[in-house]
């Protein structure tokens, strides 16, 4: 029976270091919202997490790397599947720059530098005023689901790194979807023009 209790305590160590690793290896989404601006609904979140020791090294060495913030809204629907209203992929890609020893974070047109690889970490843990929907979307008087979640994208990896992500976890980095409640979303209307009639005819 001594035996048997050495066998398990042995078991239970190493589920626990494998979920000690699992969770080291996700991004938490620690706040999300919406909120309207004049002409979109746009999205703030925070995130938290590391890089591992591995990322780490393939981003020092010149590898970029993807990730990805990824938003969907949907009115749940008991009597059918939820109506899918708006979604949308924010992209933000990271490296470093081995003549100017600077890390760079990219998202779309904008680029911003930094000295240290934390620095650049703690802007690409924020997203800020990211617009989601539009003011053509029309909402009904309800309740809507928003969901949200950030991923390394693998697939913008080297193939080699691709490859290696098949059979290790160290190249995997991503959140569970944060859900949250937003009721009777409503976007503002379109302002008006003031100009009289005929004002820009000549």
């Amino acid at each position: 029976m001594r035996g048997i209790s050495h066998v398990t305590r042995f078991i239970v160590a190493l589920a626990s270091a494998a979920a000690l690793c699992a969770r080291a290896d996700e991004i938490a989404v620690r706040e999300a919202s919406l909120r309207a601006v004049d002409d979109a609904l746009v999205l703030a979140a925070d995130f938290e997490f590391e890089l591992n020791p591995r990322l780490g090294e393939v981003v020092a060495n010149g590898v970029p790397l993807y990730f990805v913030v990824e938003f969907e809204l949907a009115r749940p629907r008991w009597y059918w599947f939820d109506e899918k209203t708006a979604s949308g992929n924010l992209q933000r890609r990271l490296s470093y720059h081995a003549l100017s020893r600077q890390y760079r974070l990219s998202t779309g047109m904008l680029q911003q530098s930094f000295a240290t690889l934390e620095e650049a970490l703690n802007v690409l843990r924020r997203v800020r005023n990211w617009p989601v929907v539009d003011r053509t979307a029309i909402f009904a008087d309800s309740e809507y689901e928003a969901t949200v979640r950030m991923r390394l994208d693998i697939t913008q990896l080297p193939k080699p790194f691709q490859l290696s992500a098949l059979t290790s976890r160290e190249l995997h980095l991503e959140s569970p979807w944060k859900r949250f409640t937003v009721r009777a979303l409503q976007l503002p209307a379109p302002v008006e023009s003031r100009e009289p009639a005929g004002a820009n005819e000549r």
